[in-house]
């Protein structure tokens, strides 16, 4: 039995790297299309009680 020659052992390689690239492709539009259906996960909000409080006392209206 002889071993493959070098023609058919890329070819295997260049089917998977093919695939790899496909599936990376599909899960960024997949990604993109989640993404742009929900903008509400894109806003800053404060991370603790006190920048909370300095966020909310800096929207508030003046009392004056």
């Amino acid at each position: 039995m002889k071993p493959p020659s070098d023609d058919q052992r890329r070819d295997p390689i260049k089917s998977a790297v093919g695939s790899m690239i496909l599936l990376i492709f599909g899960l960024a539009i997949l990604a993109f299309l989640v993404a742009i259906d929900r903008p509400h996960w894109f806003k800053l909000r404060p991370v603790s009680g006190a920048a909370a409080a300095m966020s909310y006392a800096a929207q508030s209206p003046s009392r004056s």
